[in-house]
């Protein structure tokens, strides 16, 4: 296998989609550092490890010796971006976009070297853009184009509004590429449209078009929806190491085979060794220990890694969880199930409403953490250990 092929191999790993793969090889073999673009809008002070799926991707092109950009999007959050919103976003004003990015930035860099990351602000260029410029920008794109989107289709259809500042964003981010001469440009694959406008409007301005490469959007901790902050289903970066740990303990046994892809930074024969100890009877408790342990010293160290796993087995032991209990899984109605049900199901109350008691009287506990609200929804996709008084256990997967 030629180096160019190992990098492809290393490149694909945990990619949706490379196009086009026969440009990126072409890149590579001409033996140059390729400039390689990843945007972010900073919507929200805090990331999370969905977001570290691409930002690991970056750290990959970064220890191959290519240079990698972070572009900070302040100019393009002012817009909201329309992916995958059945509604127009409210903007954020430059002074919180701002705000958000300082954070941002702090956060990327328990990831990627900082002194080998470029740091842009699309903002540069854009507020030195005159009406003119952005109505010669938009004339690039027809609104039939734009209705191609999926998003914008489907709230076209539903009757649902559509702001005119909307068609923009991927006008924008394209631009960003021809801003930056990019030759790689990294995103989910909710955003493989604007990528790919990206490409259309280098080729006009007598760029090399960038490749544009897809990465997968991180299911959240429920293991249905796409990790994100406002359902609740995340593990952020600046999280305590016990939190972190806490969270990734609590991840099925099937998404965590998932989450080392996509995370982890072991390499792929080694995780694949790690599913077959688990085929030989292993116990995936004692694998989703190494991953979660890996991610906590990623954003913390060593020892807060091993630190937060003693705290983990600790909590169980004083809570005097068995080793063996019953697994078993109960079915959940429209995504979730409330808490009192899910007790009933897995038999350890009689009833719902001795489910309710039982939470009233501070008896149950979630994963040795005490349950106060008997309306509690648990997501479809979460594996825990239930606890009632102090001899009924089971671990229940909501499916």
């Amino acid at each position: 296998m030629t180096d160019v092929q190992k990098t492809i191999e290393l490149i694909k790993r945990g990619a949706e989609e490379i196009l086009l793969e026969r440009e990126l090889r072409e890149k590579l073999e001409r033996g140059k550092s390729l400039r390689v673009k990843c945007g972010f809008d900073p919507t929200a002070p805090d990331i999370h490890f969905g977001h570290t799926v691409l930002i690991n991707k970056m750290k990959e092109f970064q220890s191959l010796g290519h240079q990698v950009i972070l572009l900070i999007g302040d100019f393009t959050a002012m817009i909201g971006d329309p992916t995958g919103k059945s509604a127009t976003r409210p903007p954020l004003t430059f002074e919180q976009a701002r705000d958000n990015a300082r954070s941002y930035e702090q956060q990327v860099f328990k990831i990627l070297d900082r002194d080998k990351t470029e740091v842009v602000y699309n903002s540069d260029w854009m507020n030195r853009k005159s009406a003119a410029d952005m109505i010669h920008l938009a004339a690039k794109y027809n609104v039939a184009r734009m209705l191609e989107r999926d998003d914008f289709n489907k709230r076209y259809k539903g009757g649902q509004s559509i702001a005119i500042h909307e068609f923009l964003y991927p006008l924008i981010q394209g631009w960003d590429s021809v801003e930056l001469n990019a030759d790689v440009e990294l995103g989910g694959t909710d955003q493989k449209f604007n990528l790919l406008v990206g490409r259309e409007l280098q080729k006009e301005q007598g760029q090399t078009p960038q490749t544009v490469i897809t990465m997968p959007l991180l299911e959240g901790l429920d293991g249905v929806k796409k990790m994100s902050k406002s359902l609740g289903n995340y593990i952020g970066v600046d999280e305590s190491p016990d939190e972190v740990f806490g969270k990734v303990m609590k991840i099925t046994d099937e998404l965590m085979w998932r989450y080392f892809e996509l995370l982890s930074f072991r390499p792929l024969s080694e995780i694949q060794g790690l599913k077959e100890q688990v085929a030989q009877g292993a116990n995936p408790r004692d694998i989703k220990f190494l991953l979660a342990q890996e991610l906590v010293a990623r954003f913390h160290d060593e020892i807060a890694g091993q630190t937060a796993k003693q705290n983990f087995i600790k909590r169980f032991k004083e809570g005097l969880v068995p080793d063996e209990m019953p697994e078993l899984d109960v079915l959940s109605h429209e995504g979730e199930l409330a808490v009192a049900n899910l007790l009933k199901e897995a038999q350890l109350t009689k009833s719902t409403s001795d489910a309710r008691r039982m939470i009233e009287q501070g008896a149950v506990k979630i994963d040795g953490q005490r349950v106060t609200d008997w309306q509690l929804k648990i997501a479809t996709g979460r594996t825990a250990v239930y606890q009632v008084g102090k001899r009924k256990f089971a671990r229940v997967t909501v499916k």
